[in-house]
């Protein structure tokens, strides 16, 4: 399982790609294997300004429904609008292909309450 050094990670499993007061943001692989096949990805929160921790979509895989959170404050601009189509994306490629937002960070010292890569791999057990 792979826990990339560039990425933010949340307790929900969320990552966060941050360059300058952008932010990319997916689930982990970690996340969709726990989830299986990855059939729907629902987000309906584009040009939506949300709290950190508020759900801004969900991922329904084949035998359940999960809500996606925000790892922290800000507006999203972008939906990867490739997962409407493949939304395999995220069980291939959960770091690349398959992350789902693109954000504007309205409160950049949330960052700070984030894990690091070696955090997260503690919190899985890997």
């Amino acid at each position: 399982m792979q826990f990339p050094d560039t990425l933010k990670y949340t307790k929900d499993h969320e990552w966060l790609l941050i360059e300058g007061n952008t932010a990319t943001v997916g689930i982990t692989e970690f996340a969709q294997r726990e989830l299986g096949d990855i059939v729907y990805v629902e987000i309906s929160a584009k040009g939506k300004a949300l709290q950190a921790n508020e759900i801004f979509g969900t991922v329904e895989a084949v035998k359940t429904v999960s809500d996606l959170y925000l790892p922290v404050s800000g507006t999203i601009t972008e939906v990867n609008p490739a997962l409407e189509s493949n939304p395999e994306y995220v069980n291939q490629d959960a770091f690349g292909k398959g992350w789902m937002v693109k954000m504007e960070i309205s409160n950049p010292e949330e960052v700070n309450e984030l894990m690091d890569a070696a955090a997260y791999e503690a919190l899985v057990g890997a």
